[in-house]
């Protein structure tokens, strides 16, 4: 792919905020949605102050040289709730369950400096041979795939109680056809600022059926909330400027006293497995990542520097966040889209994303846009992580039977959605797809080529 700014290139001032705000609201749902599921009074600004400053971990120890984004990861939702169910059940108080969230991410950290450690010492050819693009490619693809449904399901949904979901696929179509048409047929900086421009199309749509709605007394075209604007205190300091609800401060001293051996193991068995599985997303998404900047980011910043930016990040972003991050596919798909990877908008992403967290209308204002509208923009995200895994594996000579068992487990299994639980631990979707991939393909090692076959005929003929 021809990309309009590199990784090192570095764009005007001007040019770098709207780099930086499109990067936020292509990751921004996501970011947020994660505390809003584990509830326990997680807040979406310290989610956001997390990714930040977990972002900025990445950053550093890359060198910059890896323009990615890192948000909440969805895959340790089932662990989050076990570091609460587990305090539960062990009779401890709810604040030990916070820094349960934080000694769990400390854990997973560790489990990707452990393999940064063993990359850095044995090299990156194994993984090569671990998983060829035959494996690599369908599971980007199925990263993509597995998506579909969720951006589906946010583009016809309201998010008023009696909003039209027709309305709400107006307002999501409305907002993926602006943003086609700017990367389309606009001018450069159009084409390099897409997402901002469907995002406010279709918010536009949205206030401008919701006013038709208030003054109709038709709330079906309402399907937009505007109540968590409207509820701020402007009399008060807090209604301009907020302090995150830390994790850290949720738990207090008594909180981390109370933390036991058994709990210990809980969290253990919780987040040590997933770390592993998070792995290979991590694995996937680089080298999707690589594919489009042109540039083989397992050698350079290195792999041993990715997952250890990954891994430390996640660390420290939890200790304020309360999530565990993770390289975000809508940061890739929003770098394949704008054919921009120059890391300078990342940087700026991660500060937005710091000084927002810390002002309340912007992250009221946020939270305003309503799902159809991130529907729209996710319809294009998640379509051009698909496409890229495609493009990983479209010269794999699909002839072999063993390429193709292996390509069929890895769509099949993603597309049909498998999952697998081992009490708190379970294995989601794209993980399962890769790990039947990698055991179908080492299976089938011993298949021989066509000439292989005719030689050794000939040979005993």
């Amino acid at each position: 792919m021809e990309l309009i700014y590199g990784i090192k290139d570095k764009p005007k001032f001007g040019k770098v905020i709207l780099f930086a705000l499109q990067q936020l609201l292509a990751i921004m749902a996501a970011t947020i949605a994660v505390p809003a599921i584990v509830g326990h009074d997680l807040s979406a600004s310290a989610a956001l102050f997390g990714a930040g400053v977990g972002t900025i971990v990445y950053l550093l120890f890359t060198k910059s040289s890896s323009p990615v984004f890192l948000g909440s990861s969805f895959a340790f939702i089932g662990s989050m709730f076990s570091a609460f169910g587990g305090a539960a059940t062990l009779g401890l108080a709810e604040q030990a369950g916070y820094w349960g969230l934080i000694i769990g991410a400390l854990m997973a950290g560790l489990v990707y400096i452990i393999i940064a450690i063993v990359v850095k010492v044995c090299g990156v050819k194994w993984i090569d041979k671990l998983m060829p693009p035959v494996i690599i490619g369908p599971t980007v693809a199925i990263i993509g795939l597995t998506l579909s449904g969720n951006a589906v399901g946010d583009l016809m949904k309201s998010n008023v109680e009696g909003g039209s979901t027709y309305v709400a696929l107006i307002c999501g179509l409305v907002t993926l056809a602006s943003t086609m048409l700017c990367s389309t047929y606009g001018k450069k900086i159009g084409r390099l600022i897409p997402f901002i421009f469907g995002i406010l199309a279709g918010y536009v749509c949205a206030s401008i059926f919701a006013l038709i709605g208030k003054i109709t007394g038709n709330q079906s075209l309402i399907v937009i909330n505007y109540s968590v604007l409207t509820s701020l205190d402007f009399k008060s300091f807090s209604g301009y400027l907020s302090f995150p609800k830390f994790t850290f401060l949720l738990g207090g001293t008594a909180g981390l006293k109370a933390v036991t051996g058994k709990y210990l193991l809980t969290l253990f068995t919780a987040y040590v497995p997933v770390a592993f599985v998070v792995f290979a997303e991590h694995l996937a998404d680089h080298k999707n990542l690589s594919a489009i900047v042109g540039t083989n980011l397992l050698e350079e910043p290195g792999l041993t520097k990715t997952l250890l930016g990954d891994g430390v990040g996640t660390m420290i972003s939890t200790v304020f966040g309360g999530c565990p991050n993770t390289t975000y596919g809508e940061s890739i798909g929003c770098v394949a889209i704008t054919r921009n990877a120059s890391t300078v908008s990342i940087w700026g992403c991660a500060f937005i994303c710091i000084i927002f967290s810390l002002i309340s209308p912007l992250v009221a204002f946020l939270e305003t846009i309503p799902s159809c509208v991130m529907g729209g923009v996710c319809v294009a995200l998640y379509g051009f992580i698909a496409v890229s895994g495609f493009k990983m594996f479209q010269k794999v000579d699909l002839n072999k039977n063993r390429n193709l068992f292996v390509a069929s487990v890895i769509f099949i299994t993603g597309v049909g959605g498998m999952s697998v639980s081992f009490g708190a631990v379970e294995i989601r979707t794209v993980a399962c797809a890769l790990i039947l991939g990698i055991l179908t393909n080492l299976m089938l090692s011993k298949e021989k080529d066509d000439g292989e076959g005719e030689a050794e005929t000939k040979s005993a003929e």
